[in-house]
């Protein structure tokens, strides 16, 4: 096992004690952190991977009870390590941790205060920041734009980190568990990192998928209708292994 991730035990130091990290019968505070600390380090690092941010840019975050981990500011994915934990409360108060989190704190807290997330994705893509340039909606160009909610809304363009943008980006996301951001990228949320990472890959593609459509001289994209959408959507709300 590689120093980064030896055991947690500097995790579990960092957050003994921190309330409302766990229910009853659960396993405690420590380990509970530990463990989505691990996960959100490692979806942070996807990110990366797999070409949706360039160096620091974007941030990823997960609640795990009342507690809100987040990716510090500045800091490379590649070089966090169990100690590095950061965690703010639903107002922002620091409770874990001594490294500054992300700049779109107020961003990510206005997300978990109006909605049922349990993690937050938030990435600079390249394809869906050109969409985002564009458009005020993506067009429907494939039917797992119903999986986001329904057609992909474009929120107006505030600086980053501000309260605006957290605004006019919870305005876009009425209805929806993704929108891309005015010449800045993408948010998706989900009850799992591993569910908001995935809607934020599947928006990146239609993105690309539109792009790439809409490029060829002479042709315009079929786009989906209403109808044929909410028929994905009711198709795709079984969709999977149950259980």
């Amino acid at each position: 096992m590689t120093d980064q991730y030896r055991t947690g035990q500097e995790a579990e130091g960092a957050v003994r004690g921190v309330p409302g990290t766990h229910g009853e019968g659960s396993a405690g505070p420590g380990e509970e952190v530990a463990d989505a600390w691990a996960e959100l380090v490692a979806t942070a690092r996807r990110t990366v991977a797999d070409g949706l941010v360039v160096g620091t840019s974007g941030n990823v975050s997960v609640r795990v009870g009342d507690t809100v981990l987040v990716t510090p500011s500045g800091v490379p994915y590649d070089r966090l390590a169990p100690a590095d934990v950061t965690g703010v409360d639903l107002t922002g108060r620091q409770v874990i941790g001594t490294l500054v989190p992300t700049s779109e704190l107020p961003l990510h807290l206005a997300v978990y205060r109006t909605t049922g997330a349990r993690a937050v994705v938030h990435t600079h893509a390249v394809h869906a920041t050109a969409v985002s340039t564009l458009v005020d909606e993506l067009p429907a160009i494939h039917y797992m734009t119903a999986a986001l909610g329904g057609p992909v809304r474009v929120a107006r363009y505030a600086t980053y980190g501000t309260p605006e943008l957290a605004e006019s980006t919870l305005h876009a996301l009425d209805g929806r568990t993704g929108c891309l951001m005015r010449n800045h990228g993408t948010l998706t949320h989900g009850a799992t990192l591993a569910q908001a990472y995935d809607r934020t890959a599947q928006l990146e593609w239609m993105c690309r998928v539109w792009l790439t459509a809409s490029s060829v001289p002479g042709l315009t994209p079929t786009l989906l209708t209403p109808d044929q959408l909410a028929e994905a959507g009711e198709r795709l709300r079984g969709y999977g292994q149950r259980g």
